[in-house]
């Protein structure tokens, strides 16, 4: 049994005074279902921002809640690895499921991430086509694809998996080190490209199909190498798309995110359905210890460019060891 944390009597009082209040309580059964902006937290309440904000504030500073910024946009979200986090989820764990205000709320956060989901699918689905060339906007291609091979390294994989494959790029450039692959992608119109685009290259030994990358339909402990290039940018809860790539490596297998580095081009939310605007080095790297993994390296590629964007490779490996889960030879 998991030995709780202890407090101090203020320390205590304060965190139950934070929590003990209905909005900021409703504001905490949000923000345990993802970090949220301020904007998002006033449309699914109802409530104006300034007390929305104040209500921040004072979670806040009892230590349950962070703040972060990107570019105009304030994210809150519940701190990591605080003891004052920690026990204000027991509390949340103790409201009743069926409570009406909190199913309402839940109704209203569902529609807002669902708004956001149908945006970004409109883009790729507009965009399908011209997917390669946008991303060009942030470093050249061919730089990328070098940077790429050279961490992975040329051993050959057995089985490779591509989240957020788009034009199944990735299955073209890795397919000389792979014995069979799998691209996944919420957008139909992008995987008709990428099958356009895999039968015109030649490469028979990858498949691409439709999915959700944060809820894959398929096993954990099958791929000896998970590639996830330029999607976490569009996600509502990137995190959870980085647990979902690990669980589905082999022991030992590795996983390759390829995307953009913190920046402040906030006109990329509007034109180009950006939710994030890029991660840091240390936010990734919490990510990935939490989801069983240990970060080998991490590689900036800036773009040379006055303004322009950097693109950062993160390499990690999943910790246990090769041989705690057996695996057929043509895997190996």
């Amino acid at each position: 049994m998991k030995k709780l944390t202890t407090f101090g009597l203020d320390n205590l009082v304060d965190i139950l005074k934070a929590a003990a209040e209905p909005t900021r309580l409703r504001l905490l059964a949000l923000l345990a279902e993802g970090d949220l902006t301020v904007s998002d937290l006033t449309e699914i309440l109802g409530q104006s921002q300034p007390r929305i904000s104040r209500h921040l504030k004072l979670l806040a500073e009892a230590g349950i809640v962070d703040r972060y910024q990107e570019g105009a946009w304030a994210y809150f979200g519940f701190r990591r690895d605080a003891s004052a986090a920690a026990l204000a989820r027991t509390i949340l764990a103790a409201t009743a499921p069926d409570d009406s205000v909190l199913q309402r709320d839940g109704e209203r956060l569902a529609a807002v991430k669902r708004q956001r989901s149908e945006r970004a699918q409109a883009y790729f689905s507009r965009n399908a086509s011209e997917w390669d060339e946008l991303r060009r906007l942030h470093v050249s291609d061919a730089d990328i694809d070098a940077a790429l091979v050279e961490q992975i390294g040329k051993r050959p994989v057995g089985a490779l998996l591509d989240l957020g494959t788009g034009t199944g790029r990735i299955l073209e450039l890795l397919e000389p080190y792979y014995d069979r692959a799998l691209g996944i992608d919420t957008s139909r119109d992008m995987l008709s490209v990428a099958r356009a685009n895999l039968d015109r290259a030649g490469v028979s030994k990858a498949a691409v199909r439709h999915g959700d990358i944060l809820n894959l339909a398929y096993d954990g402990n099958e791929y000896d190498l998970v590639t996830v290039h330029q999607v976490l940018h569009f996600l509502d809860q990137p995190e959870l798309a980085v647990a979902e790539a690990a669980r589905m490596l082999k022991p030992g297998g590795r996983l390759v995110i390829i995307d953009l580095a913190p920046h402040t081009l906030d006109h990329l939310r509007d034109e180009h359905a950006h939710v994030r605007l890029g991660f840091s080095h240390q936010t990734m790297a919490d990510w990935l210890k939490r989801a069983g993994l240990d970060l080998v390296r991490a590689v900036d590629l800036p773009s040379g460019g006055q303004g322009g964007l950097t693109v950062t490779i993160w390499l990690a490996q999943d910790r246990r060891p090769s041989h705690s889960v057996s695996s057929s030879p043509d895997r190996s």
